[in-house]
């Protein structure tokens, strides 16, 4: 039977669309399926912010009857005006090993892209960095995080065999915690401090991540410190706003580190919070009627021995100074004390040197690896 890509179009084939990867996973154990609700909110052009500069369909590819692969078509109007290209995004592509399926499933955003001006396609990317992006080349084995996606093998191969190239690629590492913070990390946390003035700020409660737009300036800061990151494009004041409502709630706030300077300016920032992975397994994406029973065993009680790191970022004007020693120093023992042994990087632009170099005291190794593609339309 031929391939036949339809438009998304009801709400029920959103709910095809979205519960098409857990299908097409559901036996793999190390894939980590989506919060359902997360999803549904993401794809909203009324909940998700970012619609208020990117443009989105999606697609569903059927063959027989049945659902074979699915794919988001994207434009990124902000991202696109701060790299100067135009460029589609493809995004959450899932497809069966199947050559005609996947070409069909490209051909589709590739034409939603040049109805509308674009002259090159890439991806996987979602609207904005704080989506999963990036389709996993190494590490097929290893348990994939809740900020991640995981892929099949072949998905790549797929890739390269309609013409596609490699635009940038992330790597993640399983970083050990250590039994005590490292002599030399500790030097140069303790260097940093006299020389410009910096101290470490703990919250203790969710009230003072709110005080003084103290959670808002977190992203505020992530917006500084990431804009040189392929693709990347600004926050704006309602993304910042959703992300506040989203993460403070459900962040242990000991495993936050702020670092700031003489006048209370953040200039560096650390999140981190227990693996999501098992138990969002456990829950097989949905959070009735019991998911969030697992979901809040492993941020409560049942924690993992892995840890996410979800983002580390630094001022530009401080980034390469050692100001990331601070967030560690003040870290590592509250890891050891809620009983962590690992951590995970999640993904770090490759060819971003000042990152890479931070793990250099940490016992670690490069586990995954994943590729934004491209090609000319």
């Amino acid at each position: 039977m031929a391939i036949e890509i339809k438009r998304v179009v009801t709400k029920r084939d959103l709910k095809r669309f979205i519960r098409f990867n857990y299908e097409l996973y559901k036996d793999s154990p190390y894939s980590v399926p989506d919060l359902y609700e997360d999803m549904l909110s993401t794809f909203s052009r009324e909940k998700n912010p970012a619609f208020e500069f990117c443009q989105a369909d999606y697609f569903l590819a059927w063959r027989d009857g049945k659902i074979v692969g699915r794919v988001a078509a994207i434009i990124n109007a902000r991202a696109n005006e701060t790299w100067g290209k135009k460029a589609v995004r493809f995004g959450w592509i899932d497809f069966i090993d199947d050559e005609e399926v996947s070409q069909q499933l490209i051909e589709a955003v590739s034409a939603w892209g040049r109805e509308r001006g674009m002259t090159e396609i890439e991806g996987p990317l979602g609207f904005t960095d704080m989506d999963a992006e990036g389709m996993l080349i190494e590490g097929f084995e290893e348990l994939s995080t809740m900020a991640t996606i995981y892929n099949h093998p072949y998905y790549a191969k797929h890739m390269e065999r309609l013409g596609f190239v490699k635009a940038a690629d992330w790597v993640e590492r399983k970083i050990y915690i250590p039994d005590a913070i490292p002599e030399k990390h500790q030097r140069i946390a303790d260097i940093v401090k006299k020389k410009y003035g910096l101290h470490v700020r703990k919250l203790h409660n969710k009230k003072e991540a709110y005080e003084n737009n103290t959670a808002r300036r977190i992203f505020e800061l992530i917006n500084e410190a990431f804009a040189p990151l392929y693709g990347y494009s600004r926050m704006t004041d309602r993304q910042i706003d959703l992300y506040v409502r989203t993460f403070i709630p459900i962040l242990d706030l000991r495993m936050v580190t702020i670092v700031e300077d003489e006048q209370g300016e953040i200039i560096a920032a650390g999140i981190s919070m227990p693996s999501m992975s098992r138990a969002l397994q456990k829950a097989h994406g949905k959070l009735f009627p019991f998911g969030w029973w697992h979901l809040l065993s492993a941020l409560k009680w049942k924690r993992d021995e892995m840890l996410d790191l979800l983002l580390i970022a630094v001022r530009p004007d401080f980034q390469g100074k050692g100001a990331n020693a601070l967030l560690f120093t003040d870290l590592i023992p509250v890891y050891q004390k809620l009983g962590f042994k690992y951590a995970e990087s999640n993904v770090e632009l490759e060819l971003n040197n000042k990152v890479q170099s931070q793990w250099q005291y940490f016992e670690n190794e490069q586990h995954k690896r994943r590729r934004c593609f491209t090609k000319t339309l």
